[in-house]
């Protein structure tokens, strides 16, 4: 064990001797993309989660501009919470006050990076539709409900818990253009294309010329990170309720149609495409909006942006993390950006990219 980890072993023996916990027995849980670790804990056959998260990043200060933003790095420029327990803890609170399933907080020290939480169960949806695919229209269907209430639900500037407070801050164009820029900086390069200043900025052009109409159409809450690996199927609790949430601290305010297209043009599990366009219409209806064509646009938009954000994280958690399993994921991506960049609204962007990514007939 080096001096590192035997210092942050004593920082979590001592914050939970500050609780109940104190003589629960351990299991590690799998890590994500991040630098979390998560461990569960049992005692008298109680559970509980243990999230492990020192902060290792610059935050975006509500107040920076542009400029200083992008001096602090990518974390701040896309307006990212990266480790920051007082984002989960607050965000969560917010949450779970309004009915949602977020995880109750039972203990924290967000200065220390250490949060105990209602550990919500096992029931990962992507391990449950597995074992039972033939619940996959029920689980997304109820998904899909949860969304719209969430989008009809509304949230002030500042989330709180007790004394903790997190600023929630839009997702504007910096942050969107941040994360396309990951398909240039990483994915390009890695199937061949050379990346540069005059293709940088004609990409920066013809994204903003697609992204700058959504933000200024009605924001909702946007949890970011909505996929079938951080959700949990909870059919013991009331609707809404039922689908637990985890992964939420990066949470903004961004257009409603963010989190549906996360959800349903998953990277991690390919959704019966049948399902696709009968849930758009079906959350439209339910989060009480007006123009279902306008929205398919944004959709589609919304979902070639992110995937250009999902293409060059994967390549870049292989190449400088040595994550080589997330190229696995590759194709399923690329399949969803294809065939978003193909619809008109796509355009700007196509025109440019199209003559250079591989397997463009895929779509």
């Amino acid at each position: 064990m080096s001096f590192d980890d035997l210092n942050r072993s004593i920082d979590i023996l001592l914050f939970l001797k500050s609780t109940r916990w104190s003589k629960a027995e351990t299991t590690s849980l799998a890590q994500d993309a991040s630098t979390r670790k998560y461990e569960r804990l049992h005692l008298k056959r109680k559970t509980a989660i243990l999230m492990d998260a020192p902060i290792d990043a610059d935050i975006c200060p509500p107040e920076a501009t542009p400029q200083q933003r992008q001096q602090l790095g990518y974390t701040a420029t896309a307006r990212l919470a990266a480790n920051n327990c007082e984002a989960f803890i607050c965000i969560a609170n917010e949450l779970s006050s309004r009915g949602f399933s977020a995880p109750v907080i039972v203990a924290a020290e967000p200065a220390n990076g250490l949060v105990l939480l209602e550990d919500l169960g096992e029931q990962m949806f992507s391990g449950v539709l597995r074992q039972n695919p033939e619940q996959e229209t029920q689980l997304y269907q109820e998904t899909v409900s949860m969304l719209a209430a969430l989008a009809r639900c509304s949230f002030s500037e500042t989330a709180q818990m007790q004394h903790f407070q997190w600023q929630l801050l839009q997702y504007d164009i910096h942050a969107l253009l941040a994360e396309t820029d990951l398909l240039v900086d990483w994915y390009l390069p890695y199937v061949g294309v050379t990346v540069d200043d005059d293709l940088h900025q004609q990409l920066h052009v013809a994204w903003s010329q697609v992204l700058k109409p959504l933000l200024q159409q009605p924001e909702i809450l946007v949890l970011r990170d909505f996929h079938a690996d951080n959700l949990l199927w909870l059919p013991d609790r009331g609707r809404i309720a039922n689908i637990g949430l985890l992964d939420f601290q990066d949470a903004v305010f961004g257009h409603p149609a963010y989190d549906l297209v996360s959800l349903l043009q998953d990277a991690r599990r390919d959704v019966s495409p049948e399902l696709e366009q009968p849930l758009i219409a079906s959350f439209v209806e339910q989060a009480k909006l007006t123009d279902l064509a306008e929205f398919t646009k944004s959709y589609h938009i919304l979902g070639a942006q992110r995937a250009a954000k999902i293409l060059g994280i994967f390549v870049r958690l292989a190449k400088r993390d040595n994550k080589q399993h997330y190229l696995e994921l590759l194709p399923r991506v690329e399949k969803h950006f294809l065939a978003n960049l193909s619809t008109p609204e796509l355009q700007p962007v196509a025109e440019i990219l199209f003559p250079l990514l591989p397997n463009r007939d895929a779509k």
